[in-house]
């Protein structure tokens, strides 16, 4: 449902061409996905007799996406996390909000200890 929804919205390449949602794949085809802060480019190595758990499908691809891409996305999580947790005037946060900026702020502190060392 949501592949449909996305070749729907032409989020989805194959070949540098929108694809259909019913749009077959071959080996070796070029997949370019673009999500909300991230685009995902993948190769595809083979195609499974069967149909197969998601853990699998990462077996049949080759993931092309530039490594600057992840980074760059991250950051923009990041900021667009710390930026929606509490906006100004808002009053105090919730306890869900508190949770939220205790696990940004330890996912901060552990990469920079990673980057220390």
């Amino acid at each position: 449902m949501q592949a449909t929804t996305a070749c729907r919205r032409g989020q989805v390449r194959v070949a540098g061409q929108p694809a259909k949602p019913a749009r077959a794949l071959a080996t070796h085809e070029v997949v370019v996905l673009e999500k909300e802060d991230l685009t995902l480019t993948v190769r595809v190595l083979a195609l499974p007799d069967k149909r197969v758990g998601a853990k699998f499908v990462a077996d049949n691809l080759e993931d092309l996406t530039p490594s600057e891409e992840y980074v760059r996305a991250r950051k923009a999580r990041d900021e667009q996390r710390l930026n929606s947790v509490v906006a100004p005037g808002t009053g105090r946060p919730t306890k869900k909000d508190r949770r939220a900026m205790g696990t940004f702020l330890d996912q901060i502190a552990r990469e920079s200890d990673r980057n220390r060392g």
